[in-house]
């Protein structure tokens, strides 16, 4: 039987009605949008610009402020040393958190290998970070705060918009991931005050390799220097042929997913806490991890006293989950998030981070939570024993 999938933070599978509106750009309609001197060109260009302005209404923003490319890990990347390379001579600051993807993270860390200075701010108990913590970390030299808008392994959503004021007050851009949160959660750059957004189309029922990166076209003008060159696509900032079916899915999977996001959110919010229910009802010893209330809807990160944490994910057979980033699956090392947040590496090594979205079931839900205890109850019952035969050994040694 195949597993239940619970990984969607991970990815998720593509919407059908998704699939349905892409697939035309594969096989009629496969012009170049670069292509200006023909209707297979034209075509594939109002395509193209039709869905971005699906993609900016979905963020709240007008025209021409959407820059595609192929997904959020490039998009933080274009954001961060695209801002850091173009405001060089004004600052050589920045201010990001210990608890970003790796996208962030590792620009953040490439940055300073080239004689920019960045600060990485820690997180309270919820794996929130708070307005103040940003206004004392900014300097005269600060020219970027990069604050995600959702955790990817928590959940925990941050008050962005008063983390962004506080960046506009002290004349600073602000830019945050919200690969995560997209689709998810309401979202106004204007109004929340954001000058530069990543996400992608494979969190939000897209197909893989296409994000976007949204940057303010005025008050201020956001400037940013290209990673790469060779040719003027996108405003000059991601060259390359455009990829229009790519394009043509992300418009369409915001479209559809803000179209009902009120209602979605609170039927996986359901099963999400009809999940967290069930397994502390079945089990003694079970923490969650992220703020109980602000968080994604679909997003819970439990950790499992006196389970050794190498054969819990393991042990999930029946359900394909995770036990951090999908980017860092493979690391033997506890979660950084949860470490950062205060977790225990014991109790971090034992978490298990469920991502529920649009297609899971209730029955999935129930059957999953049964598989969850059935085996975290198996695994303690077999720590218990293995460390009973140790004390037994080490007594009748002692006794010799």
């Amino acid at each position: 039987m195949e597993p239940i999938y619970l990984d969607n933070h991970a990815t998720t599978r593509v919407d059908p009605r998704v699939l349905e509106e892409m697939l035309p750009y594969f096989t009629r309609e496969y012009g170049n949008a670069a292509s200006r001197t023909h209707p297979f060109g034209w075509r594939a260009q109002e395509a193209l610009e039709r869905a971005r302005r699906e993609v900016e209404g979905a963020i709240g923003e007008g025209k021409d402020s959407v820059v595609y490319n192929s997904g959020t890990t490039e998009t933080d990347n274009l954001a961060i040393a695209g801002v850091a390379e173009a405001l060089r001579e004004r600052g050589n600051h920045l201010v990001t958190t210990a608890i970003e993807h790796h996208a962030v993270l590792d620009a953040a860390r490439s940055l300073e290998k080239r004689g920019f200075a960045v600060t990485y701010l820690r997180p309270d108990r919820t794996g929130r970070i708070g307005e103040e913590a940003v206004a004392s970390a900014i300097t005269d030299r600060t020219i970027l705060v990069s604050v995600m808008m959702a955790n990817n392994e928590i959940g925990t959503l941050n008050p962005v918009d008063r983390i962004a004021r506080v960046a506009r007050e002290r004349g600073v851009l602000f830019h945050t991931d919200a690969a995560q949160a997209a689709g998810k959660v309401r979202i106004d750059v204007e109004e929340m005050g954001i000058d530069l957004l990543s996400l992608s189309g494979h969190k939000v029922y897209g197909p893989k390799g296409i994000g976007a990166l949204y940057t303010r076209r005025r008050n201020p003008l956001v400037r940013l220097e290209p990673l790469f060159y060779g040719g003027g696509h996108e405003r000059g900032l991601r060259p390359g042929t455009p990829n229009v079916p790519g394009a043509v899915a992300l418009g369409a999977a915001l479209r559809i997913a803000c179209a009902d996001m009120d209602g979605e959110a609170a039927r996986i919010r359901g099963l999400r806490d009809r999940l967290h229910l069930a397994i502390a009802g079945g089990l003694e010893g079970v923490v969650r991890n992220g703020h109980s209330e602000e968080s994604l809807p679909g997003s819970l990160n439990l950790s499992f006293d006196g389970v050794p944490g190498e054969a819990l994910i393991i042990s999930l057979k029946d359900i394909a989950v995770s036990s951090g980033s999908a980017c860092t699956s493979t690391s033997v090392e506890p979660s950084y998030v949860l470490r950062a947040i205060g977790v225990s590496a014991e109790m971090a090594h034992a978490s298990v981070r469920f991502g529920i979205g649009r297609f899971n079931t209730e029955d999935e839900i129930d059957r999953a939570a049964a598989h969850v205890v059935e085996t975290v109850s198996r695994l303690r019952e077999m720590a218990g024993s293995r460390a009973g035969r140790r004390q037994r050994v080490a007594q009748a040694g002692g006794g010799g």
